[in-house]
């Protein structure tokens, strides 16, 4: 998937510095490179890989030009109904305003926002996502992702510790983060840690 980049004719682009790895490594919805300007930065990239409204997401793809500046969002993101969203770390501090950089959005058929501080700390979403995000380069076997479905399907939901016990063909919960990360099931995240009692359902597409 190609994602179109609206490139500033003048000015510079105020584009981070990204020459270190941030935890955890593994991404899903990415498209190109990981290429984070912060933790904050990584941290909002795991909550888009485990958001149904997002579809996918690219590190520092689109520059604006917002005056004789130019500004390169952290993330540029297509959500599920295929529209554009630009999105900025909350600790992100570009040298234009945050108004004048939706505005440039705008006149590119797109939406900019900042990423809210308070998602990243609320609950414990963003700890079960980087939890899951450990298996990110995992694949469920057909067979297992089959008997996981057809299990949800008969009965509507089952704890984690009643999912462990379909899988016949691969790591129990590597192949249960992989298809919640692939978007096959739906783990509860916010209400507390992932846990043998964790509620799981399946997802529909």
């Amino acid at each position: 998937m190609s994602i179109s980049q609206s490139k500033p004719e003048t000015g510079r682009a105020s584009q981070p510095t990204v020459d270190k790895v941030y935890l955890p490594k593994a991404a899903v919805k990415c498209v190109g490179r990981l290429a984070f300007r912060s933790q904050v930065a990584r941290d909002v990239a795991c909550l888009l890989d485990v958001d149904p409204e997002i579809a996918s997401w690219s590190c520092m793809a689109t520059a604006l030009s917002v005056g004789i500046e130019a500004h390169v969002p952290d993330f540029t993101a297509t959500t599920a109904s295929g529209s554009t969203v630009l999105i900025d770390a909350p600790d992100r501090r570009p040298g234009v305003s945050p108004t004048a950089i939706a505005e440039a959005a705008r006149r590119d058929d797109r939406t900019f926002r900042i990423f809210d501080v308070a998602e990243l700390k609320h609950g414990h979403r963003l700890a079960n996502a980087k939890d899951l995000l450990r298996y990110g380069n995992h694949r469920a076997p057909l067979g297992d992702r089959v008997r996981l479905l057809a299990a949800l399907e008969e009965y509507g939901s089952l704890t984690v510790a009643e999912c462990l016990t379909v899988f016949k063909e691969t790591s129990p919960m590597a192949g249960l983060a992989a298809l919640a990360l692939h978007g096959y099931i739906e783990i509860e995240l916010d209400e507390g840690p992932i846990g043998p009692e964790t509620t799981v359902r399946r997802l529909r597409r």
